[in-house]
């Protein structure tokens, strides 16, 4: 498996430096597309939890989105945003906790994950999903996110009603888009400041802001919420110096509990980190 995946990575390298000889506009709108494209693993079967669930469907942006529920109707709900390349049904052991608990819990599978439609998504898209399900099932009082879930909540926040009772927990959250880019094109052995430059310009143009605008830090700003923020110092998909520097700005509204050797995914998965999530809310 691990030859494969490099004979896999070097043949889009060549692919992508053969493309900036060509058209560096066709490698960046290429790069962007790869980026927005999650690398799924089918899901055999999904958890019998799932099966029993009150099963939800809507559009958006023309695209069917595929949601579930539980333990409807309850005072207070609870939301699940799953990250990047990863599903609703990842979080099966965190909303068995939240039933028990006696929250109503949704759980939505984003654009081009799980059982939704799609084959690309954006943070602004994931966002937009967001808000179409809080408005639909709402409204909804505390939010669960894991990574790429963590920033789609974050910019959510910042254009809904929202006070501070209001609890979202962060998980591995994707703090700093600027990181992601950085890091796809290094593995894409991509080093052409040209190509990279109309990348971001493609993120401006689809969203009329720029790169560094989606940034959890930055949004942090306009939001009232109380935040419990759990990030593992040696997670090599969203690094903890952007989580360090969120720190700085000392808001009195974050809790930053930080772990050691589980990384990016196995930090969700660990019994002390749910532990403190469900304790938290």
């Amino acid at each position: 498996m691990k030859l494969k995946q490099s004979l896999a990575i070097a043949y889009i390298r060549t692919k992508f430096k053969i493309l900036a000889t060509i058209s560096k506009r066709k490698a960046a709108e290429e790069a962007f597309t790869l980026f927005c494209t999650p690398l799924i693993k089918p899901i055999k079967e999904i958890p019998q939890l799932f099966k029993e669930a009150e099963s939800l469907q809507f559009e958006s942006n023309g695209l069917k989105v595929q949601g579930y529920r539980w333990n409807h109707p309850q005072q207070k709900k609870v939301m699940v945003l799953h990250g990047f390349s990863s599903a609703a049904c990842k979080f099966e052991r965190y909303i068995a906790s939240l039933i028990d608990k006696g929250y109503e819990v949704l759980a939505f599978d984003a654009p081009a994950h799980g059982n939704s439609e799609g084959k690309t998504v954006n943070v602004v898209q994931y966002s937009d999903m967001v808000k179409k399900a809080m408005s639909l099932y709402g409204p909804i009082d505390s939010f669960i996110a894991h990574s790429f879930g963590g920033l789609a909540i974050s910019l959510t926040l910042e254009v809904i009603p929202h006070d501070e009772h209001t609890k979202v927990v962060f998980i591995a959250p994707a703090t700093e888009t600027t990181s992601a880019v950085k890091t796809a094109f290094e593995i894409l052995q991509l080093n052409n400041s040209k190509v990279k430059e109309i990348f971001n310009n493609i993120i401006y143009e689809l969203g009329g802001k720029p790169t560094e605008w989606y940034s959890i830090k930055r949004a942090m700003k306009n939001i009232k919420a109380k935040i419990l923020w759990i990030h593992d110092e040696d997670d090599d998909v969203t690094p903890i110096a952007d989580v360090l520097k969120v720190k700085e700005d000392q808001y009195p509204n974050i809790e930053f509990i930080f772990t050691k050797g589980l990384g990016h995914r196995k930090i969700y998965r660990d019994n002390a980190v749910r532990s403190a999530v469900i304790n938290f809310l």
